[in-house]
């Protein structure tokens, strides 16, 4: 696509680069246009090397070409503000065009998709919520905000949405079929996420698992066309769009999901970070603290790679192995492999803290019968992609394309 990206001054124009960094590992083509609020929140020259173009500013610069604007509206395929003030969304249901981007999103006869980002107060203003009725009444699409902790330390609706989101919703907007990539025709069933293990009312057994490879991993195969169901443990991450999302708490609610759900999929990922063991008997009431100390048995979960792999007919099979031994751990992931009836291994060092449970970025060696191969450290949503690539080369995947 053809993609015109606008950012106002918000703190979640951060967010924006990444943004910019999807569309382009697309292929997609990307003009990004500021405000002036936008500039001190990100440097354009920062926008401009993820994006390869020249960052447009200022309407009225000397080496701007008087009807510039035009054709830039005038290319561009679909039109994306994120983040959106909400001056910003006030300028754009009024009509003003008192600057390069209201400019260009005047004149441009692309579909256009606005992902808000303000206080929470802000957003909930009735001023502001008419100007979003007004535009989405226009046939703008107006990406809902998230919900949960704001930069001014308030508490609500407000937060940008992912640029996972925004990406997904653009390709809709702009007539794309986020459904029509490499992956098209597959049904994927993706877990994630950490379970939680009930010791009495109030406390459980987990880890430190965010999430958010899974949920990369499910976004990744959804926009490549896959149709994707999500079963994820307790994370506060949103559902990538797109993607039906089955929320569970315990191992033995994640296998009960995925054993119903794996008879309909061509794919299956088992990103989740499982618990091991349960207590054997959980307390009805808190358990209370004494000097004596306490003694806690522990019984094992279901394995579900396991299960799945006696149980696949014609599925790839994708499992993920959490080491913390270095020297050992390529040999349990073989070992995982073979024993389990997986076609490949993703395996994961989690006692770096820069990488693994609860951070952006991963680095992973990636183990199928076919030998090994390193992936570097990277963003998740990257690592996610080069995931789906390999799974592309196995040779036992029997392709489902309609």
């Amino acid at each position: 696509m053809r993609v015109l990206l606008g950012l106002s001054g918000g703190i979640a124009a951060y967010k924006s680069a990444e943004l910019v960094r999807l569309y382009r590992q697309r292929g997609d083509q990307v003009q990004v246009v500021l405000t002036r609020a936008a500039r001190a929140f990100v440097a354009p020259r920062t926008l401009a090397a993820l994006s390869g173009q020249p960052v447009l500013e200022d309407l009225f610069a000397a080496a701007t070409a008087g009807i510039e604007h035009i054709a830039v509206a005038q290319a561009a395929e679909v039109a994306v503000v994120a983040p959106a003030t909400a001056h910003t969304l006030a300028r754009l249901a009024l009509g003003l065009a008192d600057d390069y981007l209201t400019t260009l999103l005047l004149a441009t006869p692309a579909p256009v998709v606005v992902a808000p980002a303000m206080n929470v107060q802000m957003w909930r203003h009735p001023a502001t919520q008419e100007h979003v009725a007004t535009l989405r009444a226009r046939g703008v699409v107006v990406l809902a905000p998230g919900e949960g902790y704001l930069a001014c330390g308030m508490v609500g609706e407000g937060r940008m949405a992912e640029p996972e989101a925004i990406l997904e919703a653009s390709v809709a907007a702009a007539g794309g079929a986020a459904g029509g990539g490499d992956w098209a025709g597959e049904v994927v069933l993706v877990t994630a996420g950490p379970t939680r293990e009930a010791l009495d009312p109030v406390r459980y057994l987990s880890n430190r698992s965010s999430g958010r490879m899974g949920y990369a991993l499910a976004a990744a195969a959804r926009r490549r066309g896959a149709r994707v169901q999500l079963i994820s443990g307790p994370t506060g991450l949103a559902a990538p769009a797109g993607v039906e999302r089955t929320e569970v708490v315990s191992a033995a609610e994640m296998a009960a999901a995925a054993e119903r759900a794996f008879p309909a999929c061509t794919v299956a990922i088992l990103a989740a970070a499982v618990a091991d063991y349960r207590p054997a008997q959980a307390s009805a009431e808190k358990i209370k603290k004494t000097e004596a100390g306490a003694q806690l048995e522990l019984v094992p979960t279901p394995d579900i790679l396991a299960t799945l792999g006696r149980r696949k007919a014609g599925q790839l099979l994708i499992g993920f192995a959490a080491e913390t031994d270095a020297a050992q751990a390529l040999a349990h992931a073989r070992g995982k492999l073979a024993g389990k009836n997986a076609d490949l291994i993703v395996l994961n060092d989690v006692s770096r803290s820069d990488i693994g449970f609860d951070v952006a970025d991963n680095a992973v060696t990636l183990v199928s019968a076919g030998g090994e191969a390193s992936l570097a450290r990277a963003p998740k949503t990257e690592i996610a992609e080069r995931i789906l690539d390999a799974a592309l080369r196995l040779p036992r995947h029997a392709r489902t394309h309609a």
